[in-house]
């Protein structure tokens, strides 16, 4: 029969939290990177629409036909990067990351009571479930999980197989807390 002792249902969604912490995180730095890239690529077209209309003024040609070209192009690209809009999609993962990131300090502290024999069966249950509706209302209020976020989220969890083994888990903990035996000598 399979068991699970309490200690290890708090372990296991502590886990998930640190994996759901990564994934917002890994999702706010690649959107953040998409942002300045976008911007990077939209300042060099409208610089280089710039340097084809003043080639149009100076010498006609070429740059008669390429600065309006270059304009509409610049035009386009701010027009689509305004539609996409990545600014609120980045701020939205990094406040959920950093909440996410308190509600891991919350299961640290709760493993480390436990630990030291701070707290009793009753109130163990009681934290963790509170850990857990904090969890749930997070999530309730987290971005929406797009087809680029899912890609993040999927990239980033098949690195790891779709989890974490103990020894993983236990990088996250201070040495007391570790749980394999390599972690503790």
């Amino acid at each position: 029969m399979f068991q699970l002792s309490l200690v290890d249902h708090i372990r296991l969604t502590f886990g998930s939290v640190v994996s759901a912490y990564e994934g917002h995180a890994d999702a706010a730095a690649r959107l953040a990177r998409f942002s300045w890239y976008s911007k990077l690529g939209i300042l060099l077209i409208v610089g280089l629409s710039g340097g084809a209309s003043v080639g149009a003024a100076l010498r006609g040609g070429f740059f008669t036909i390429a600065a309006p070209s270059l304009g509409a192009l610049a035009f386009a690209a701010c027009a689509a990067y305004l539609a996409v809009d990545p600014e609120k999609r980045v701020y939205a993962h990094r406040a959920a990351a950093a909440k996410l990131w308190l509600i891991c300090e919350g299961f640290r502290t709760l493993l480390a009571e436990i630990h030291d024999q701070l707290i009793d069966v009753p109130g163990i249950a009681q934290r963790r479930d509170a850990l857990l509706k904090t969890v749930a209302e997070l999530f309730e209020q987290a971005p929406p999980a797009d087809r680029a976020t899912y890609n993040i989220a999927r990239t980033a969890l098949g690195a790891r197989g779709g989890g974490y083994s103990d020894q993983q888990l236990d990088e996250f903990l201070p040495p007391s807390l570790r749980r394999t035996s390599e972690a503790r000598s």
